[in-house]
């Protein structure tokens, strides 16, 4: 019943007042951007966000990829206000930092960072000293690439936190020893294959118990599926259904949004650098073995945005997964655009309810999305990475 009730109070919105511009008492999130991120004069070009308890007393910190520019990194007082104290814990470096991933790597109990980078085709590993500052230990990583995308997961189920890394070229796999060094296993656990990968994201699409990877490239997007030993196999011409025209994905997200048991496929799509690519964002629906049919059309509000940032988020609390992305529309990138939030009717099928959910200042470059408890009153809130424009935190409401 409580599903019902939250889901008719929320599409009551949609169907009385989404044509009313949102404002702060009527908004879902309080933005506490000014008050909360100590970001007055910093010069931010976010790519990608990173939350973690990177200083292990108990709440959530944050780490920014910033490109061209030396990472940030946020410590949380507890209650969502957080001090820049990247200069006294991370090394202060100049990279093309593109996206981020976090785990214990060298397993001696404390969270380390890997940042991988794309201009200047530097792989950035930073091992926790044990007390939240970070040292340098980038010559762990035996590969370089142009790399746009990192994740981080026990692909060899030996305990220890493996690294996978979205190129453009050949994308690769590092296997950990289980002291934080790492081997380049790539051809025995990818096969050769070249792509322009912009995004990399887990998954078990085929319920076998494993985690498959899906690859978000400019132009045919890839499904790669695990044996169970993390040795992968392209299967995408089987499972994946295609465009007639190139499809550009930025970003790449899986949800089980019709509540069948099965992970669901959301694309982050844009047209950058490939222009003859629509901007529509797809959504693709699971038959319960990984096999997908596109039910963009009939379910997924129509877009003309370029979007960066794609998340699945259950962010109105009914139970089901919503949608909300980051875009950037304005010549050259430039210009603020809005985040868009599409709320799940909890079979699938979503409806655009951006006016009713964030404050109608929230406007940018979106890049990243992380909905995450920062202020410890069990609501998840929101952190907004926007690149060349403010980055935006925004605490949840009780309701």
């Amino acid at each position: 019943m409580r599903r019902i009730f939250v889901l008719s109070i929320a599409f009551g919105i949609f169907q009385a007042g989404y044509c009313q511009k949102p404002n702060e008492s009527t908004a879902f999130f309080k933005d506490v951007t000014t008050t909360n991120l100590p970001f007055k004069d910093l010069q931010l070009l976010s790519m990608d966000a990173a939350i973690a308890d990177l200083d292990q007393d108990g709440d959530m910190d944050i780490l920014i990829a910033n490109e061209h520019r030396p990472n940030i990194l946020l410590i949380n007082d507890g209650t969502g206000k957080f001090t820049n104290e990247s200069a006294s814990r991370i090394p202060q470096i100049n990279h093309d930092s593109e996206d981020i991933g976090i785990a214990d790597f060298d397993l001696d109990g404390d969270p380390d960072i890997i940042v991988v980078s794309e201009d200047d085709k530097t792989n950035e590993l930073y091992l926790n000293n044990g007390d939240g500052t970070f040292s340098d230990a980038g010559d762990r990583i035996p590969v370089t690439g142009t790399s746009n995308s990192v994740v981080v997961f026990d692909i060899n189920l030996d305990g220890a936190p493996d690294i996978l890394i979205g190129n453009n070229g050949q994308n690769n796999v590092l296997i950990n020893d289980g002291k934080g060094y790492f081997k380049d296993e790539t051809i025995e656990r990818f096969g050769e294959f070249t792509d322009v990968t912009q995004d990399l994201t887990l998954g078990d699409i085929d319920n076998d118990g494993d985690q498959d990877l899906l690859i978000g490239n400019e132009d045919a997007n890839r499904i790669l599926i695990n044996d169970g030993k993390g040795f992968f196999k392209d299967q995408s011409a089987a499972r994946l259904t295609y465009r007639a025209t190139p499809e550009e994905t930025r970003e790449v997200d899986v949800a089980d949004i019709d509540g069948d048991g099965d992970l669901d496929i959301l694309y982050g799509n844009v047209q950058a650098f490939v222009q003859t690519a629509p901007r529509q964002n797809r959504l693709l629906l699971n038959d319960g073995k990984g096999f997908f049919t596109d039910i963009t059309e009939s379910h997924l509000p129509k877009d003309d945005n370029r979007c960066f940032g794609v998340a699945f988020l259950d962010i109105d609390n009914d139970g089901d997964a919503d949608i909300m992305t980051g875009n950037t529309n304005g010549a050259r990138f430039g210009g603020l655009t809005p985040f868009s939030v599409y709320l799940n009717d909890g079979k699938g099928k979503f409806v655009d309810a951006t006016g009713s959910i964030l404050p109608e200042s929230i406007k940018g470059r979106g890049f990243d999305i992380d909905f995450v408890d920062f202020n410890g009153d069990a609501i998840k809130d929101l952190f907004l990475s926007n690149r060349g424009s403010q980055d935006f935190l925004l605490f949840g409401k009780k309701r």
